[in-house]
């Protein structure tokens, strides 16, 4: 009885620990955006969405200016090019399927809002490789080397290999440092009637495309005259 509880103690101090331990989340898989054609994926995405909800799909809609001023320059907020370029996309999207968009507010309409969030990771951890990379590296090196004995020319054993690694390279991409989280809003007033939010993975030399766009340059400071009296 003694041993027993030793060894059921050494257990129970065994699996504790001072702090939670770190552990990964299920696969999940995230597309990348690199191309003016995912942009319009991404409208026509955004449109169907738009068009389902019955709270917004006859309003009157529009998107508003969204310029703002910081420290004397003009900004035409968040996303940069693609914010002009998608809301171009989605604006084909809509009116080609029958939506109403105006240029100005008009009755029983809402605005519609696109904000584009940058994410930069500056220390991420180990980033486990693509499922099946291993696997798929270990049996393409097994499948080279049984043809050498079989076939008259051994260079023929990379085919399988070469055929396994066309077939999955294609879906595999860096993960990267650098995400953004696009929202899709129409708003009433002070009503949210509809919210959709996208997460992407994006190239770090592509960061302009989402930043603000400045569209002016700093005013020139006004001329100051000093005038002192002479008597």
């Amino acid at each position: 009885m003694g041993l027993a509880s030793l060894v059921l103690s050494g257990c129970f101090y065994a699996n504790t620990s001072q702090a939670p331990i770190a552990v990964t989340y299920p696969y999940t898989e995230q597309q990348r955006m690199q191309a003016a054609h995912h942009w319009d994926v991404l409208a026509r995405h955004e449109a169907n969405g738009i068009l389902r909800n019955e709270r917004v799909r006859f309003l009157n809609l529009y998107f508003p200016d969204g310029s703002e001023e910081i420290n004397g320059y003009t900004y035409r907020g968040s996303g940069g090019e693609f914010k002009r370029g998608f809301r171009s996309l989605l604006t084909s999207e809509l009116v080609s399927r029958g939506a109403v968009l105006t240029t100005q507010p008009r009755v029983n309409g809402a605005q519609i809002h696109v904000d584009v969030e940058v994410v930069e990771h500056r220390d991420r951890g180990f980033i486990r490789p693509p499922v099946g990379a291993f696997t798929a590296l270990a049996g393409g090196v097994a499948v080279a080397t049984l043809p050498i004995n079989n076939w008259t020319e051994p260079a023929l054993g990379l085919i399988p290999a070469a055929m396994v690694a066309d077939g999955i390279s294609g879906s595999w991409t860096n993960t990267g440092n650098e995400e953004i989280i696009v929202t899709t809003q129409i708003v009433d007033d002070e009503r949210i009637l509809y919210s959709s939010s996208n997460i992407y993975y994006t190239n770090s030399g592509d960061r302009r495309h989402y930043a603000p766009e400045r569209v002016n340059s700093r005013p020139a400071p006004t001329p100051t005259v000093s005038v002192t009296d002479s008597w």
